[in-house]
């Protein structure tokens, strides 16, 4: 799949990665995905009580960042078909609620995959999900789930979540690429999470974070954004609601 050669590396056993592994996150990701409130409460957090589940791609010779894989364990119980509609922002608390409640994982959730840009479209996306399940069977989970998100639906921000899940190439597998990759190694679309990520901001700071101007209230599609986001300048107020795909890949322990 690709002819690029990695080692992979635990942020456990190399916590001294973790500074350069976030310089890539925002070459890569919207601006505006860098300001969600449960983010910016949990995420650093992860390596500290998760560390185990952060790992990195390193390149041979030269240890370059090639990609980085965020995930954690939590507790889901029942049916894959009643996992929430606030996907991530759920995943992501829930999983600190359990570990503080002191309440043993049964899943794990991936949370992101971050891959630097000189080494995108190389093939790494399927290594960085396929070693985050082997993470999940170390631990003796019963499933990785994902919230994922669709890279190609920024193309079509108009397009209601609930079609655009449906598309198919003409191999039968699914139009957008990203879910392409999960459904390749085995994992099945659940439902859409339609309000996977909540990002609220003022007018000014989405100004900042789209680079546009909003002169008026409305709804506007901005670069990145896989639906509108809805900008209120009475109540000086912007809110982006971002729908997700839960998506399962099981777990077979040997």
């Amino acid at each position: 799949m690709t002819s690029v050669g990695f080692k992979v590396v635990s942020f456990k056993d190399r916590p001294d990665l973790l500074e350069a592994a976030d310089a890539i996150t925002p070459t890569v990701w919207p601006e505006f995905m860098l300001n969600d409130p449960v983010a910016n409460r949990y995420w650093f957090r992860l390596y500290e009580v998760f560390p185990e589940y952060q790992f990195t791609l390193l390149e041979k010779g030269t240890d370059d960042i090639i990609a980085v894989g965020n995930s954690l364990p939590l507790v889901w119980e029942k049916d894959w078909h009643d996992l929430p509609d606030d996907g991530w922002d759920w995943a992501l608390a829930q999983g600190f609620k359990d570990r503080e409640a002191g309440r043993s994982p049964t899943t794990q959730c991936a949370l992101s995959i971050t891959i630097a840009r000189p080494y995108q479209g190389k093939g790494i996306s399927a290594h960085v999900v396929s070693m985050m399940r082997s993470i999940g069977e170390a631990h003796g989970l019963n499933a990785l789930i994902a919230p994922v998100r669709p890279s190609q639906k920024t193309h079509y921000p108009l397009i209601p979540i609930d079609r655009y899940v449906h598309w198919r190439n003409s191999d039968g597998l699914p139009f957008d690429a990203w879910l392409r990759v999960h459904a390749r190694l085995g994992a099945e679309i659940i439902k859409v999470c339609p309000q996977a990520m909540t990002i609220p901001g003022t007018v000014e700071q989405w100004e900042a974070w789209a680079k546009m101007r909003f002169p008026e209230s409305g709804v506007y599609t901005v670069p990145g954004a896989l639906v509108p986001v809805t900008i209120d300048c009475e109540a000086n107020q912007g809110t982006y609601i971002e729908p997700n795909v839960w998506m399962c890949h099981p777990i077979r322990h040997q």
